[in-house]
């Protein structure tokens, strides 16, 4: 169901299925996935069907210390899920499907796995819960551990994208990347015309990358996602694509508080689809409130029996933000008058 527009399309049957076989299906194998700086498993179906699977970090109410910095972030396993669900509700389709999933730590990881490094790493903690924390470069430790209660574990479970070999993708380093440094700043937080440069720079300089791009940044700002280095598009559509929006996990730390330069591309550069625009704006609408929506199509999760997936002070942030991108888009109306 890949497009040149879209992952997938929401009225596609598949979709449900799809979702339900991620929450339900036998899990045959569980191994760590190399690369990133935090554990994550690869998990394996019956029908040779993998997923990405993060484990539940902190709990649903934690705030993100406000003494972190963006790139020491825990990931956590309900922001990938809700993600997912902010992308559909805002129209992109750009986010692979994630459902999340109760599993036993013991016999769905810990007494299959066939990854030595993996199983070393499981003890049982002084109040009898199974734990583990893998190899990893972030928080893989026995001071950091992921734990059972005393076996149940909350994940998510992540669509693996085709193999690719069949669909091969190209990684792009995004304009307005953060410096990932404690002290120096990035060129776009020096220079309010910075988005001059970029509109002159391939491929931002024709089609619709840079309304991608600014699409991205809005999804971003509304869940505080700080984490977006880099991005990818599959090769066979060349440079007029869509973005996938990869990588959620260290969205929706904080509640109490917004960050702006999140929105840097819409406030420098003055553009937004006007599709995009228009949803924002009939989800600020009273009958179409966008906390009410996502509180909605979060119940569809099955992890929602549990627990809320996200708290009410997420949900009420996300009117909050949403609010704040239509006072930048309104500002840029006052002053280009250049919707595209």
């Amino acid at each position: 169901g890949i497009s040149r527009w879209e992952l997938y399309n929401r009225k596609d049957p598949n979709l449900a299925q799809l979702t339900h076989y991620l929450a339900t299906q036998h899990i045959l194998g569980s191994v760590q996935k190399k690369g990133g700086t935090q554990l994550k498993l690869l998990i394996s179906f019956p029908n040779y069907g993998q997923a990405l699977l993060k484990p539940m970090k902190q709990t649903r109410h934690a705030e993100t210390d406000v003494n972190l910095f963006y790139f020491s972030d825990f990931e956590r396993h309900n922001a990938e899920i809700a993600a997912f669900h902010l992308d559909r509700l805002l129209g992109f389709n750009r986010i692979p499907p994630v459902v999340g999933r109760l599993i036993n730590v013991t016999t769905e990881i810990k007494e299959i796995t066939t990854d030595r490094r993996l199983s070393k790493t499981f003890f049982t903690s002084p109040a009898g819960n199974v734990c583990f924390y893998g190899q990893c470069e972030y928080y893989c430790s026995v001071e950091h551990p992921v734990c059972g209660q005393p076996h149940m574990l909350e994940v998510s479970l992540a669509t693996m994208l085709p193999d690719l070999t069949i669909a091969p993708r190209r990684s792009w380093r995004s304009p307005w990347r953060r410096s990932y440094s404690r002290t120096k700043l990035a060129q776009w937080e020096k220079d309010p015309a910075y988005c001059d440069t970029v509109k002159q720079t391939p491929p931002y300089n024709q089609g619709t990358r840079l309304v991608d791009l600014i699409d991205m940044a809005v999804l971003d700002f509304l869940m505080s996602n700080m984490d977006r280095h880099h991005y990818e598009t599959f090769e066979q559509f060349g440079n007029n694509t869509f973005l996938l929006h990869l990588d959620n996990g260290r969205a929706f730390g904080r509640h109490s508080q917004d960050e702006p330069s999140i929105l840097a591309p819409l406030q420098q550069c003055c553009r937004i689809r006007r599709s995009t625009f228009l949803r924002l704006r009939l989800l600020s609408l009273p009958d179409f409130r966008l906390s009410d929506i996502m509180r909605e199509s979060l119940t569809q999760d099955p992890l929602s029996r549990v627990a809320p997936l996200l708290s009410e002070p997420h949900l009420s942030a996300l009117d909050r933000r949403l609010a704040k991108v239509l006072q930048v888009v309104q500002t840029c109306q006052e002053k280009h008058d250049d919707l595209d």
